[in-house]
């Protein structure tokens, strides 16, 4: 339900300000537009009161979407114990009985390419002569998402592959009542070399009413922060940065010595030291990286906790495709185009 903050670049800018006026900004934009002036003093007025129904609208949609987010956190908990199996099955905590494995996977055996299946024979013979134990749980499961998933696969690094193996579980939990509207991702390890926290967390916090400055551009909840946690790594195990020796010489004594000194480098584990958001504003680059951050924590609670065996499979990612597809018809149609365009000049619209 929630949505990135997509505010005007204005906002929260220094600068001569115009004076104060107790009308929403909403009718400060109605009276700049052009026709709007043209309009007979008497229909001016309607529109005012027609201005003020639209913002007691908007008042208790703020209110139906706060609703919503109690009863996502109230599903949530019927949701858990199912996760919570879905968790000890990769672990390899528990072995789900013949019955819970019966699947309907025939049809889907004869749907593969002929080559795909002499593929998979070979390797299941190469398994076989190799006479290894049988595997613990579904190993990588996490890390096979990670790498399916092009939004997340953009964020790992191969230095970070080893960790992930260790990904047990992620996890999303909700604000409880009266709090402050939120959402929590949770992401587990077992026992590792790599840091000593069992959780990673990843905070993201929303608000859920319309902006006192444009109350009109109010379309349901939205991120407007996130934080995240510390990381304990182990000595020389931090992938976040890399050591980097430069060899300084002595100006008066000639001598030459070597300096170590630690680099930032890219790594999905920076998704726990994100950028803050300023209240002077931000410059562009800033700007797009917190609303991918934002993007991302949306992705991960709205598709892959709940979907993640169908991203494992590769299935969840023929139904991304689909709704890509679409979006790209309708904005090829221009049904988007309108969208977008009412978005970018309300302004000049009554």
């Amino acid at each position: 339900m929630d949505r990135k903050n997509e505010k005007s670049e204005a906002k929260g800018k220094g600068g001569n300000k115009p004076p104060q006026s107790d009308k929403p900004e909403g009718f400060l934009q109605v009276e700049r537009t052009a026709n709007f002036q043209l309009l007979p003093k008497i229909v001016k007025r309607r529109v005012y009161a027609l201005k003020r129904l639209q913002l007691q609208s908007a008042n208790i949609e703020a209110k139906f979407y706060e609703e919503v987010h109690e009863l996502e956190r109230k599903y949530a908990g019927l949701y858990q114990p199912i996760f919570d199996k879905r968790r000890d099955i990769v672990a390899g905590a528990i072995e789900p009985t013949d019955e819970e494995c019966e699947w309907q996977s025939d049809r889907e055996e004869e749907e593969l390419a002929e080559d795909l299946q002499k593929k998979a024979a070979l390797e299941e013979k190469q398994a076989d002569s190799a006479g290894a134990d049988d595997p613990k749980g579904v190993p990588e499961f996490w890390l096979t998402i990670f790498k399916r998933v092009d939004m997340l696969a953009e964020m790992l690094q191969e230095h970070d592959e080893p960790i992930l193996k260790h990904l047990q579980d992620i996890t999303v939990k909700f604000s409880e009542p009266g709090q402050p509207m939120s959402f929590t991702l949770e992401f587990h390890f077992e026992q590792n070399s790599y840091f000593s926290n069992t959780v990673l967390t990843k905070v993201y916090k929303m608000k859920s009413e319309p902006d006192a400055e444009d109350p009109f551009s109010f379309e349901g909840p939205e991120i407007i922060d996130c934080e995240g946690c510390k990381i304990d790594w182990q000595k020389g195990k931090d992938v976040t940065v890399r050591i980097v020796k430069k060899k300084q010489k002595h100006k008066g004594r000639g001598t030459v010595r070597t300096v170590t000194k630690e680099v930032p480098q890219d790594s999905f584990f920076n998704f726990f030291s994100p950028v803050k958001a300023s209240p002077d504003g931000m410059d562009e680059d800033l700007d797009l990286t917190l609303a991918t951050d934002f993007e991302i924590g949306h992705f991960f609670r709205e598709r892959v906790i709940p979907r993640a065996v169908l991203y494992f499979t590769g299935e969840a990612l023929e139904d991304d495709e689909s709704v890509r597809r679409l979006f790209l018809l309708l904005l090829s149609q221009g049904n988007l185009g309108l969208t977008i365009v009412k978005k970018k000049k309300k302004s000049e619209n009554i």
